[in-house]
């Protein structure tokens, strides 16, 4: 909240304007399945997660630019709630755990809003509305009754709390590391149990165990991905149109996409291994030429380098092993100007990692997007800084995760 603060009183006086006014945001809500009343597992919005940490659905969360003090507002419970659903929560209770300065109920937010305001005319609401350039998505501004006594900006929160999202702290690296690491202890674990005759959602059910059991993480970063054989070249396999249900066949390569998420924080790991255990010539060619690519391109990233040149580099290694293999022939030159790499790697090289698996923040303001064959779904064409956090990919077979 300190760094949007700052960021956001900076940006305020750069543009001659009034350093007061509220930080509003609205938290998730429970879902139900369709038209009955079981209700989904509930997972916060990013952004109030980044801002409030709150893991309880219906809140709201506000600050004050003018003093810094940060307010929840929690949803009024009726008593039968404790029947149901457990012990209702007192606001002393939010305001402690959170560590916010005050909290209040939803039904007083415009009551206390207006307390707080102490600047001029109608106060003031900088509400959350951008687009995301990774999903085409916009993000929703809060909405309440009573929302009209209030003046609204929808312009100036998004990009700035963004960029906020783009720079890690120290405690979130350190939630970042978790993940990733029993992620990568639970890969082992499925590699160690792979063998021809299992159904892959059986790797991904032990994916799974082992990061909830051993990790407490109830959450995925994302849907799972354990495709085998000719699954493999499906970039977002796993979906409800592709459950991971085929049998593992001996001389099948498997390729694990999986990544739990910590309090918030996820990680995207991927790896590829013969069912077998045995690589046939030509998978291990193809899985030598990604590996080249995936070490060179870590030996290379650092702060100042472009990701659009990591990019062409794994896509020159790349090209340069299957060059060598015999399975291209040809100039590497010539190749990479008629991008023949985006044949075999029509995605970007990767995306920022942190609260989302594709966190915000690729596509800044003054930074376009390529419009060459595989450059063009790049998630991100910026400059890489010290406290980014990426994951990359190439040719969807080896997958790490960087902080630079």
């Amino acid at each position: 909240r300190q760094k949007l603060l700052d960021s956001l009183l900076r940006h305020l006086s750069d543009s001659a304007r009034p350093l007061h006014g509220l930080v509003l945001l609205q938290g998730g809500e429970e879902q139900t399945r369709y038209c009955t009343d079981h209700i989904e597992l509930f997972r916060q919005e990013s952004y109030f997660a980044y801002l409030f940490g709150v893991r309880e659905p219906g809140l709201y969360g506000a600050i004050d630019i003018a003093t810094g003090k940060s307010i929840l507002f929690a949803p009024r419970l009726p008593a039968d709630y404790a029947v149901w659903m457990g012990e209702i929560k007192p606001l002393p209770y939010f305001q402690e755990r959170y560590m916010v300065s005050m909290v209040y109920y939803t039904d007083e937010i415009v009551q206390v809003l207006v307390d707080q305001y102490k600047g001029f005319g109608k106060p003031l609401l900088f509400l959350l509305h951008g687009l995301n350039t990774d999903s085409n998505n916009f993000s929703k501004p809060a909405e309440f009754e009573g929302i009209e006594k209030f003046e609204t900006d929808l312009t100036t929160l998004h990009p700035i709390l963004t960029e906020c999202r783009v720079f890690k702290s120290d405690l979130e690296l350190a939630l970042i590391q978790f993940a990733n690491d029993i992620s990568s202890e639970a890969h082992v674990e499925v590699m160690r149990k792979t063998k021809a005759g299992v159904k892959e959602y059986q790797l991904e059910s032990m994916f799974l165990h082992h990061t909830y059991m051993y990790g407490g993480c109830r959450h995925c970063s994302y849907t799972c991905i354990c495709a085998t054989g000719e699954n493999s070249a499906v970039l977002h396999y796993g979906h409800a149109a592709a459950p991971n249900d085929k049998i593992l066949e001996d001389g099948d390569m498997a390729l694990l996409d999986m990544g739990a998420e910590y309090s918030f924080y996820g990680s995207d790991i991927t790896c590829s291994f013969p069912v077998n255990g045995k690589f046939t010539s030509d998978q291990s060619l193809i899985y030598n030429a990604v590996l080249d690519a995936h070490n060179v391109v870590i030996t290379t990233m650092k702060p100042g380098v472009s990701w659009v040149d990591m990019h062409r580099l794994a896509e020159k290694i790349i090209l340069e092993s299957l060059i060598k293999g015999n399975i291209l022939v040809g100039n590497i030159d010539d190749m990479m100007v008629e991008r023949l790499g985006a044949m075999f790697m029509p995605h970007g090289l990767g995306h920022f990692l942190g609260i989302d698996t594709h966190d915000p923040g690729g596509y800044p303001k003054g930074v376009e997007r390529p419009k060459e064959p595989g450059l063009k779904s790049l998630r991100t064409a910026r400059q890489l800084q010290e406290g980014m956090v990426s994951a990359f990919v190439c040719l969807s077979v080896v997958k790490g995760v960087f902080h630079f």
